[in-house]
């Protein structure tokens, strides 16, 4: 019987009504789950927000038989923030990875990302906006409004990140167990992020291409995204300020 691989990776997948991707997701993701057995042992957690369709059953098609595969389900809709921080508390890994259903990412980008966890980096995040990155396809608007937030957040920091809201990361634990947010929405991904900056933490990037979805709709809601970034930034501004809690 072969030793327990040491460090363990969880990854966290949230979803949320995507029956018509779900096949495309576990075909994406069989070939990186045995190059990742190779080095690590894995944890899979899928994390069911609520869906109404057969997004459910069909995770349980596909997954169920996989070794430390957990699927953990919302009884209603709480939005990707409250699905990525239910998928959190139920981790145990020292690495924890967060990866989109719909791939608009490739799945294998987490190998690269491991790859990039060193002694001297806590989060590594895809980055679609650095100048190597790449988009593809994606709609104008949500190009608009993700990068002109994350603009607006490098000014404000001064931290050389070009992309603040993609999903797509592997952190060390520790920042997890230190670094919180309430939000329930899109704004949670980009809060952590720049929460722990400002704790000190530190990021890398590595450049990614950012595709259109194939299956299903974008579940953003663009009006409430938007407010939710101004109120973030105003916080921003506030605590740079003044020092006040963010």
């Amino acid at each position: 019987m072969p030793f327990l691989r040491e460090p363990i990776v969880s990854i966290i997948i949230p979803c949320f009504n995507e029956e018509q991707g779900i096949p495309h997701l576990a075909a994406q993701l069989d070939p990186v789950i045995r190059e990742l057995q190779q080095k690590y042992a894995l944890e899979l957690i899928f994390v069911d927000d609520g869906s109404t369709d057969r997004t459910n059953a069909l995770l349980h098609h596909y997954f169920d038989k996989k070794k430390n595969a957990k699927i953990i389900r919302h009884a209603i809709n709480k939005n990707l923030g409250a699905a990525l921080r239910t998928g959190f508390q139920h981790a145990s890994g020292a690495y924890i990875a967060a990866l989109d259903s719909d791939c608009t990412y490739e799945p294998k980008i987490l190998l690269t990302l491991l790859e990039r966890l060193n002694e001297g980096t806590d989060i590594v995040t895809v980055s679609p906006y650095h100048p190597l990155g790449k988009i593809e396809n994606v709609p104008g608007w949500r190009i608009f409004l993700s990068k002109g937030s994350s603009l607006l957040y490098k000014h404000l920091l001064g931290s050389g990140i070009y992309t603040h809201g993609a999903m797509v990361r592997v952190y060390k634990r520790k920042v997890l167990e230190t670094v919180h947010s309430e939000k329930n929405d899109f704004l949670y991904v980009s809060e952590i992020l720049i929460k722990s900056l400002l704790k000190g933490y530190t990021v890398r990037e590595v450049p990614a291409t950012l595709r259109v979805r194939q299956f299903g709709a974008s579940k953003m809601k663009l009006a409430r995204t938007i407010k939710s970034h101004l109120g973030l930034m105003g916080r921003i501004i506030l605590y740079k300020m003044f020092k006040r809690e963010l």
